[in-house]
């Protein structure tokens, strides 16, 4: 719930009443989604901390998907000589586990699949509760009225007890982590498309589009959706850190990936437990963790900013 603080109907603007018939209507509303964006990027520009966030998360990224190449070890190669070594071990710089893994390796291949989660979560989640919000917002009456309650019951529970309670009726897997935290950020993402939709649907071009007679989809399709997309990207930027950190508490507990899989959530469960004779076997997947939401965070906070109609003018 807390996450919804701070958004703003960043998606909305004046609009002239366009002509043209409905095909004029569509042209007016493209090009002045055409001209935030222009708008937006010039603003993002300006940020530093902005673009040093997506800078540094494209290079995570990017580093994560060259595992294969840049990982030194295999991380699933278990030596029982070497169990827990220090940093800066010749052959194992970030050290290793307490089964001789190398701890770089797990990190570089651990990436790939934390960032998959955190991502395909969001994904799930925002395009499941954008159609919901679209739809509810738009058409009102009975439908809006008994989808919205079913979303207060839901965001009424703590999420990550939500998500440990749908794990544990669907059993531990990394799949089943991964559709337990898109199920929790559903309701989240239907509440800001329906608010969005609640302040566009009686604008000048929305009812243009109406007295034209074009359909409740395409009204929908062209109007709405682009116009309500700004606050919805700035939610799922920020929100796949909080998608990657339940995945990560969710593995920490024994409900996500199961161990051998190198995941950043299993070595910080699998590494906390020497943390007095080896810190940096939990340290490291958390720092990671750590510097990914911080990236996130920033390019969210950034592009927030950049959408603000009121810091636009």
């Amino acid at each position: 719930m807390e996450r919804l603080q701070g958004l703003e109907d960043v998606g909305s603007a004046d609009k002239d009443r366009p002509a043209g018939g409905i095909a004029g209507v569509a042209k007016a509303s493209q090009t002045v989604n055409q001209s935030l964006l222009r708008e937006t990027w010039r603003r993002l520009r300006k940020d530093k901390f902005a673009l040093l966030g997506g800078a540094w998360l494209l290079l995570i990224i990017l580093v994560s998907l060259l595992a294969p190449l840049l990982a030194p070890q295999d991380p699933l190669a278990i030596d029982l000589r070497l169990r827990l070594q220090p940093l800066g071990t010749p052959g194992h710089i970030l050290g290793t586990d307490d089964l001789g893994r190398d701890i770089l390796s797990r990190l570089l291949w651990g990436g790939r699949i934390s960032l998959l989660v955190g991502f395909s979560a969001v994904f799930i989640a925002m395009t499941i509760g954008t159609l919901i919000g679209l739809l509810t917002g738009f058409l009102g009456g009975w439908m809006d009225n008994g989808v919205m309650r079913l979303i207060d019951i839901l965001m009424a529970f703590p999420a990550i007890l939500l998500a440990i309670a749908i794990v544990a009726a669907l059993g531990p897997g990394l799949e089943h982590a991964m559709l337990a935290v898109a199920i929790v950020g559903i309701p989240y993402y239907a509440r800001i498309a329906r608010g969005s939709v609640l302040a566009l649907r009686e604008r000048e071009f929305v009812v243009a589009s109406q007295a034209l007679g074009a359909s409740q989809w395409r009204i929908i399709s062209v109007h709405l959706f682009p116009n309500s997309l700004p606050p919805l990207i700035i939610a799922a930027t920020m929100d796949v850190g909080w998608m990657i950190m339940f995945a990560a508490g969710l593995s920490f507990l024994g409900l996500g990936a199961q161990p051998p899989t190198p995941e950043w959530g299993i070595m910080l469960s699998e590494g906390h437990k020497y943390i007095r004779i080896a810190p940096h076997a939990s340290i490291v997947p958390g720092l990671a963790i750590f510097l990914v939401v911080l990236a996130l965070n920033l390019l969210g906070d950034g592009l927030r900013d950049a959408l603000d109609p009121r810091l636009r003018r």
